[in-house]
């Protein structure tokens, strides 16, 4: 009689756990992440009116870059990573630096809603860019549809009329969404320079911490420069205490949890969720309105952009 051993059944349970686990450890940081830095644009329109998009960028993330440095563990411990690390690691701190004065002053110009959907809808194609040029990925026909798509949407974003920060004016609007392109590629540039550091085998943590305690480096003279208006006010403190401990405190050390566990161009794509919880925030808390057309314009990004997800 055989006596063949019947392999162990498995627990209709197991696979559900292991897609939760798996969607804890890597997605669902990043989406929970997304979902507070939604909230800036909003919190800023708090600020005191003669705040500039400098000033509340590089007090975000200034002062926010400098706290994950101080709770990153063993940050420093990382400047000993190798001159080849540190060549990923400087221009990462750079882009970390660029970053918010280019988002918060597109969002000045253009409006909450248009700023937020341009510097976040932009950054999955330089992203994939980025992976094109500096490691071989190709890219395909549907990154090329997709991408088409996403630029048609740009543009009736921009010409279908808002009531924002600047009236609907053409030439603030195209300022702010220059501004929002330039905040998408350094978006991407920061995410990807974390991504390498991170696989490279070094704490999420840590790594997050040592980016963005470089690029304060860089904010904080600006910062000194230019926020008076923060930090001489009540409401300016409070918002740039917020904005410094919530979306970039908090916020940072989920992303780069989630970075641990997906690549770059991944990550920027679920960081989609942030124009979305903009968008609805200006319209229901700024009062922000768009026309018909930016709405359209705003539908077609998030077409490409889906189409950029099945793509991945």
């Amino acid at each position: 009689m055989s006596t063949q051993t019947k392999p162990a059944a498995h627990s209709s349970g197991d696979v559900p756990a292991r897609s939760t686990a798996q969607l804890t450890r890597g997605p669902l940081p990043i989406v929970a992440a997304a979902t507070l830095w939604g909230t800036t644009g909003t919190a800023a329109t708090f600020a005191p009116p003669a705040a500039s998009g400098v000033a509340i960028g590089s007090a975000t993330m200034g002062l926010g870059g400098l706290i994950l440095a101080l709770l990153a563990p063993r940050c420093a411990a990382l400047l000993r990573m190798g001159r080849g690390m540190l060549v990923v690691a400087l221009p990462g701190a750079a882009a970390i630096a660029v970053y918010p004065l280019a988002f918060y002053s597109s969002m000045a110009y253009a409006g909450v809603a248009i700023g937020t959907v341009v510097s976040i809808g932009s950054s999955p194609v330089f992203a994939a860019l980025l992976e094109r040029l500096l490691e071989g990925v190709r890219l395909d026909s549907r990154w090329a549809v997709a991408t088409a798509i996403s630029a048609v949407g740009t543009i009736l974003l921009v010409l279908g009329g808002h009531a924002g920060p600047q009236g609907g004016a053409a030439l603030p609007v195209l300022v702010g969404v220059v501004l929002g392109l330039v905040a998408g590629a350094t978006y991407a540039g920061y995410s990807y320079a974390a991504r390498r550091l991170i696989q490279a085998g070094h704490p999420s943590r840590g790594v997050m911490g040592l980016l963005f305690g470089m690029g304060s480096i860089l904010l904080l003279p600006v910062f000194a420069l230019t926020g008076e208006e923060l930090w001489s006010t009540t409401s300016g403190a409070l918002v740039a205490g917020y904005l410094a401990v919530v979306p970039m405190g908090l916020a940072y050390v989920l992303f780069g949890a989630g970075l641990r566990h997906v690549g770059a161009s991944t990550a920027t794509t679920l960081s989609l969720v942030e124009p979305v919880v903009a968008a609805v925030l200006s319209v229901l808390v700024v009062g922000e309105r768009l026309g018909v057309w930016s709405w359209i314009g705003a539908g077609l990004i998030g077409v490409g952009l889906l189409a950029l997800i099945a793509r991945r």
